[in-house]
């Protein structure tokens, strides 16, 4: 599952060929997002950016946040807040997504708020 960041960085750079999502699709044959992501590009897209999305993400498995996906959530937030870890809500469901659905996540985010 490739996160939102990944999507982002790819859309800003000009060399898009050195870029982490072009070698994600080089060793995998089939890439997916969760629909978290799907609404994080639209909801940041200009509407000039519109037709580019809906051809881009064409190439890409969706899957939907779902009640398992929300259980997994539960639990991960419980064990972060005992950590005093926190993350956003849309990285958090993005995740849920991915273990409910036994795959792996890459992201560009390596960044935490330690309280």
């Amino acid at each position: 599952m490739v996160d939102t960041t990944l999507f982002i960085d790819y859309f800003r750079k000009t060399n898009k060929h050195n870029t982490r999502l072009v070698a994600l699709s080089r060793e995998f044959e089939r890439l997916c997002i969760s629909s978290i992501t799907e609404f994080e590009i639209y909801s940041g897209a200009t509407f000039p950016q519109i037709d580019f999305w809906n051809e881009f993400l064409k190439k890409f498995q969706v899957f939907s946040f779902d009640s398992k996906a929300a259980q997994i959530a539960v639990i991960v937030l419980q064990d972060l807040k005992r950590i005093r870890v926190s993350i956003d809500k849309a990285d958090l469901f993005i995740a849920a997504t991915a273990i409910s659905n036994n795959l792996s996540l890459d992201t560009l985010k390596i960044d935490t708020n330690i309280n």
